[in-house]
């Protein structure tokens, strides 16, 4: 296997794992929101919205800096 498939088949074993811890976070914050009143609301929604950000980068703009440094190469090994 080239680096590149390397590559991509840890982005796709990491992405399970990545979104379910961020759901079972988005979980808790929509029983915050459920649950609590005035401060603990605000804090569930900013929760929500934290959780989806860094989901967001974490998923697509790693994988974005990582195709932009490595996807054009052909690299036989990676330099971690």
């Amino acid at each position: 296997n080239t680096p590149q498939a390397a590559i991509h088949t840890g982005f796709d074993r990491a992405f399970g794992t990545i979104l379910d811890a961020n759901i079972t976070t988005l979980i808790a914050a929509v029983v915050l929101f459920g649950l609590g009143t005035g401060p603990v609301k605000g804090f569930a929604v900013t929760l929500s919205l934290g959780i989806l950000t860094s989901m967001f980068t974490a998923v697509m703009g790693t994988r974005a800096v990582v195709n932009y440094l490595y996807g054009g190469r052909r690299l036989q090994t990676l330099p971690i």
